[in-house]
């Protein structure tokens, strides 16, 4: 259900099963979270990119999956990896993008919301329409209102309504909205930008970016003092003050 392209530096994860609109199944969020905890360790393993098949990036949760009331089990699995997967990708030591050209709706939008970096086609929408058939998106709003303005999100979510690319754009729920035949080339421009750092060093950004994130101004500004001070003792960190000064490009270890 979802195809993983291994190339040096980059894994391309692909949803792949546009008849179903690639709904996040539970078999779909299972081969997903399986494809971004491979190889993690790998120093060759740079960015991770999600990418979908067909005209829907990605339509949510398979409600054929919700439609029993008894099966309670079922969706508490279902709803429990969901929010396993959407966690992970910030807890991934790499970049996660990713390239939308389609629609996204409901845990779809909640997976583009969750990921590090977002780059969409002119033409991809965004929305959370599960109150429209009695199911509130309480899991996607999760990530929706960390990425938009509280009002944005909340209009989304009581409405169902959609955002265009370039509302989603102005609110910062992605990054960068550029016409179809661009996307492929501006998602890479992104990841080879990504990969001329080192591996040790935005892994270290990254932790230290969400651990702050969810802390008061004067915990965020301890935490983050001490994290540039650890910066400094790696590798890495001194590879680079020192190509900075011999005006040289530097050799990272990662």
């Amino acid at each position: 259900l979802t195809v993983a392209r291994f190339v040096v530096f980059y894994r391309n994860i692909i949803l792949s099963d546009p008849r179903k609109r690639n709904a996040l199944s539970l078999a779909m969020l299972q081969s997903l979270r399986e494809d971004l905890l491979h190889d993690l360790k790998s120093k060759d393993l740079r960015v991770i990119i999600i990418s979908a098949e067909g005209p829907v990036f990605c339509s949510g949760h398979d409600l054929k999956e919700l439609s029993s009331e008894d099966d309670v089990k079922h969706h508490s699995q279902v709803f429990e990896i969901c929010a396993e997967v959407m966690t992970l990708i910030q807890k991934l030591p790499v970049p996660v993008i990713a390239k939308v050209n389609g629609l996204a709706t409901a845990a779809g939008c909640q997976l583009v919301a969750s990921c590090d970096i977002a780059v969409a086609s002119e033409k991809s929408q965004f929305a959370t329409p599960g109150v429209n058939i009695g199911l509130f998106c309480s899991t996607p709003a999760v990530a929706l209102g960390r990425s938009l303005p509280r009002k944005v999100a909340l209009e989304m979510l009581f409405t169902g309504e959609p955002l265009s690319a370039q509302e989603a754009l102005m609110h910062g729920l992605v990054s960068k909205v550029v016409p179809e035949d661009k996307l492929e080339e501006e998602t890479m421009k992104i990841s080879h930008k990504i990969c001329k750092s080192s591996k040790s060093i935005l892994a270290l950004g990254k932790a230290t970016f969400y651990r702050q994130m969810t802390q008061d101004l004067d915990t965020a500004y301890k935490i983050t003092t001490q994290v540039m001070v650890d910066n400094l003792t790696l590798r890495d960190g001194q590879e680079g003050i020192e190509a900075f000064i011999q005006k040289r490009k530097p050799v990272w270890s990662h």
